[in-house]
């Protein structure tokens, strides 16, 4: 399919330690409902999106994988990332998760699997979960040189978490997905994880809507001629990362993927060094809370 010269950045990857391309723009998809999440997916892939993300927590891989199934492009051809539940840290029940997703998918493979939180949800940075964290990984680990995963990584994990899990472990994690946005850069963790060869994924690059608000941002977005939500997203890939937004909207699909600008080196340590971490009703998860 011929792609538009503003949608270049969905044919840009990076690679992964082990050799694995990812594309550098996803599609995320937390509360995209199940019964609409194929339909997004196919309205993704005919825009020219590879990469798509969802998780257990999200209660969308069937759709999920019906969408992927169903979008008339190779298999091969798409990168799709899962998470495992926070709750589970055991080999166990992290094993049987694996294959859960697979079969809830129908797929044969998984592109990328990563532990979604070091800690279960309703404990979130709370205790010590550092055994369970390297049983889950194990589980990782054994599943992906099974061929079930083509890559593994880690959601939420802070320095400590993932120093945890490399000494313990075989395979360093290829990904950490992480929270972030302009108004909440955590220089020092995305720094370290660079250090380690672990490839960051920015989720939540428009901070779930409410930068829109931020007065900031909307005169420099102005100043480059571009959207708010676009701003954000360049300014992510710009960090390096690979950017999630969110959507269920097809025009916002392909509006998120007009970011052919470049951020100048001065606005991106403005956009660094700025704070904004209000969330508005989405505070309430756990990701937001501030903790």
């Amino acid at each position: 399919m011929e792609r538009e010269q503003e949608l270049m950045i969905l044919d840009e990857n990076h690679t992964l330690s082990n050799g694995v391309a990812i594309p550098k723009l996803g599609l995320g998809t937390w509360f995209i409902d199940d019964d609409k999440a194929a339909q997004a997916v196919r309205d993704a892939v005919e825009i020219g999106y590879r990469n798509i993300d969802t998780a257990q927590a999200y209660g969308n891989e069937r759709g999920v994988g019906e969408g992927v199934a169903t979008a008339g492009v190779p298999r091969r051809d798409l990168f799709v990332s899962s998470k495992l539940a926070a709750e589970i840290k055991d080999y166990d029940d992290a094993a049987a998760a694996i294959d859960g997703s697979l079969a809830t998918m129908g797929l044969d493979y998984i592109d990328l699997m990563l532990v979604h939180s070091p800690q279960p949800w309703d404990d979130f940075r709370g205790g010590d979960y550092a055994e369970g964290n390297r049983a889950a990984w194990r589980a990782l680990e054994d599943a992906y040189n099974a061929g079930k995963l083509r890559a593994i990584g880690v959601s939420n994990f802070r320095e400590q978490d993932l120093a945890n899990v490399i000494e313990g472990g075989t395979v360093v994690p290829h990904v950490n997905q992480l929270l972030v946005h302009a108004g909440n850069t955590p220089t020092e963790l995305l720094a370290y994880c660079e250090s380690k060869d672990v490839l960051v994924e920015a989720y939540s690059p428009i901070a779930h809507g409410e930068i829109m608000d931020n007065a900031d941002i909307r005169a420099m977005a102005e100043k480059y001629g571009v959207t708010v939500p676009q701003l954000c997203i360049r300014y992510t890939l710009q960090l390096g990362t690979v950017s999630l937004p969110k959507t269920a909207n097809p025009e916002h699909m392909r509006a998120n993927a007009q970011v052919d600008f470049s951020i100048s080196d001065a606005d991106m340590v403005t956009l660094q060094n700025l704070h904004d971490q209000d969330y508005g009703d989405a505070s309430v998860f756990p990701v937001y809370s501030g903790k």
